[in-house]
């Protein structure tokens, strides 16, 4: 039995058709490309629409992508170049985006830092990685534990950076370059900073092109923290598209936003939408919302699709080591039977593994792992680690790998995937 390529994701496949253990695959993934090259194409084509939106403030797309160009000038002068880590330790302020883009426009990598973190917690990270400078603001700049690296602080340098020429850069950066390295909780032991190169984030941006329409991009909420990985997906898949990011500082927020944001799409955890969906703060505007990080309940579903306005719920399902997104269930308005994460993205494919290691039957548990174009490079200066999670991959090509995520699973006999928790229990 051999896999099966879907050239349309929504057509359902029989049990028989596929090989047990493995999800349909999507269409093949265009080749890779560079992060801010996308943004940088995308203010080409529309330099005066708004790309920003914090407060009463709004930002063009030409605004941001000369501002993000000084900015990243004076950064590679520091010698920030490709594979050189540079922290953000910013405020959910336009600055915050300014120095993501920057970064990665001076052919770095970002490592996201949040003021709000234990300084312990930021210490240990800004040791692990070595990074070369950090960009801050003075308001923050004082919660940052002792460091050597070079502070870039975008208030007090701002006259040294408005020197700088608006012009991009030419950087040589490959797609298999770190775009930016996303520590997870923790919870496990010490945190583990995941590596995402640049081609990963572009197979899931291409992705979300494909699945978000202009008019659910044209007011994205921009809620998670950058410390997530879901917060690239907000970002980077509204800013590379051509669509507008409302800034706030997080998800409950949305319910005090100003009827004129007219925020359209919003990613939460499925916590968060119910207590929104609780107290009805809700906007009428919205009419996507994506779930991730948490199950997605029947019940929620369809309260939310019980306000008239919400047109689809997305249940996304993926880890930071897939980058953010690995399959996609839009709900049903009715459901009937269990929530499901659905298929595979693109260029991904899911396996369901018994202990030896071998692809359980449909409709067995096993454990799912996952390949193909989301995965990281690996954990940070952890060899074991990597080679524990990142193994082997026996269903694909000699030399490629899986990830092992611990979570429990089962394919249906319509070849979507249901998660039942985790493997050994752990929260």
């Amino acid at each position: 039995m051999s896999d099966i390529t879907e050239t349309d994701a929504g057509r359902a496949a029989t049990a028989a058709e596929a090989k047990p253990g493995v999800a349909y695959a999507g269409p093949p993934m265009a080749p890779a490309g560079l992060i801010h090259r996308l943004f940088e194409a995308q203010a080409a084509r529309t330099p005066d629409a708004a790309a920003l939106l914090h407060a009463s403030e709004t930002i063009t797309y030409r605004e941001l992508d000369a501002r993000a160009n000084r900015l990243a000038r004076h950064l590679h002068a520091l010698g920030v170049g490709p594979e050189v880590p540079v922290g953000v330790f910013c405020s959910r302020t336009p600055e915050m985006i300014v120095g993501l883009l920057a970064i990665l426009k001076a052919g770095g990598a970002y490592v996201p830092l949040d003021p709000a973190y234990p300084a312990e917690r930021v210490g240990f990270m800004l040791a692990e990685t070595g990074v070369r400078a950090v960009v801050t603001e003075s308001r923050v700049a004082g919660r940052l534990p002792s460091t050597s690296a070079r502070l870039v602080r975008v208030d007090a340098d701002a006259d040294a950076i408005a020197r700088q020429s608006d012009e991009p850069l030419h950087v040589h950066v490959h797609p298999e370059n770190l775009a930016y390295v996303i520590y997870t909780s923790g919870s496990t032991g010490k945190p583990k900073g995941v590596q995402i190169e640049h081609r990963s984030t572009v197979a899931r941006l291409r992705w979300l092109r494909d699945s978000i329409s202009d008019a659910e991009r044209s007011a994205v909420l921009g809620s998670t923290s950058i410390c997530f990985d879901v917060s690239i997906a907000e970002i980077f898949g509204t800013l590379c598209w051509g669509g507008q990011l409302v800034l706030v500082e997080n998800a409950l927020a949305l319910a005090a936003l100003p009827a004129g944001h007219e925020v359209r799409t919003a990613c939460m955890v499925p916590a968060a939408a119910a207590e929104l969906l609780r107290v009805g703060a809700i906007p009428a505007s919205v009419r996507t919302l994506g779930l991730g990080g948490e199950p997605v309940s029947n019940e929620l579903a369809r309260g939310l699709y019980t306000l008239g306005s919400v047109q689809r719920v997305l249940n996304l399902y993926g880890p930071t080591e897939d980058t953010t997104y690995s399959t996609c269930k839009q709900a049903e308005r009715d459901p009937s039977s269990a929530m499901t994460v659905g298929r595979t993205l693109p260029g991904t494919r899911a396996h369901v593994l018994d202990e030896a290691g071998g692809a359980c039957l449909h409709g067995s548990e096993g454990e799912v792992c996952l390949s193909g174009a989301g995965l990281a490079r690996g954990y940070l200066g952890r060899p074991g680690a990597t080679a524990e999670k990142f193994v082997p991959n026996a269903f694909g090509a000699p030399g490629s790998r899986m990830y092992r995520t611990g979570d429990l699973g089962r394919f249906r006999a319509d070849g979507e995937l249901e998660c039942l928790g985790r493997v050994d229990q752990q929260v």
